[in-house]
């Protein structure tokens, strides 16, 4: 691996690498948005490219199908693929359970609806991601713009009453203004600390008027591969009870897309 690559981005890369494994031709693939699932989308390009594979490629975000496109993956939407042999994504923070946060890239909606409409979900990841208890991470909850205040007040006053450390909301921007979803809404940023009971906090919080959907994955994800920046990549699959550890040679010409930032 080149010295142009960091231990994270080597970390992300071997993760993205060893998730291809999954994937054959003739499936529908549910494509993650964010910079652990731009490595994914690159090296799924890369097996289009130089060794025929042939995918329908169903992205999370616009940013996805853009780079999708780019690689020469065939993207579909969801209505067109129906139903999804499985879903590659990255995740911003995991526990013991498989449980995730999601929505750091602001897509966790588009996110869960994919994987949710797959056979099975599939987490890359960096082992910065693993952690004993959710909530360092800050909770992403995609709102309506239309009665904001509202839905504000009605989070702040829920949260009371859940187990959390933390209760502090603030409405993600970009810039000077509001960050807009793909689907034109609002995201309120929950800065929680520690989530105690994260099925609990996810089935109420949905509930409240306003709330179009939160960024907690629960009973989703059914593999989680780590990479680490030694090379190794660690394969944990909660549905069959396994666990196993992959390495890999990192050699420099293993450096292919030295050009993706983060």
């Amino acid at each position: 691996m080149s010295s142009e690559l960091s231990p994270i981005d080597t970390a992300k890369f071997i993760a993205a690498k060893q998730a291809t494994e999954y994937v054959e031709s003739g499936m529908k693939v549910g494509l993650g948005t964010g910079s652990t699932a731009a490595w994914l989308v690159q090296c799924l390009g890369e097996m289009v490219r130089d060794e025929g594979l042939k995918i329908k490629g169903v992205p999370t975000s616009d940013r996805t199908a853009k780079l999708a496109r780019e690689v020469g993956i065939d993207v579909v939407t969801l209505d067109e693929a129906k139903w999804l042999d499985v879903t590659i994504d990255g995740t911003d923070e995991y526990d013991d359970e498989l449980t995730l946060i999601k929505g750091g890239g602001g897509a966790h909606l588009r996110e869960k609806i994919v994987a949710t409409a797959s056979d099975r979900m599939i987490v890359i990841a960096d082992a910065s991601k693993k952690v004993d208890t959710l909530g360092a991470f800050p909770l992403p909850i995609e709102v309506l713009p239309f009665g904001l205040p509202v839905t504000h007040g009605l989070i702040e006053e829920t949260l009371i009453g859940m187990d959390v450390l933390g209760r502090d909301i603030v409405q993600r921007m970009a810039g000077d203004t509001p960050y807009i979803t793909d689907e034109g809404n609002f995201i309120l940023d929950l800065h929680l600390k520690r989530i105690g009971d994260p099925r609990q906090l996810s089935l109420i919080v949905n509930q409240i008027p306003g709330v179009v959907e939160n960024g907690l994955f629960i009973d989703i994800c059914d593999v989680v591969i780590v990479g680490h920046g030694d090379g190794k990549v660690t394969v944990r699959d909660i549905t069959n009870d396994t666990s196993e550890v992959v390495r890999f040679d990192l050699r420099d010409d293993d450096n292919i897309f030295a050009d993706i930032a983060d």
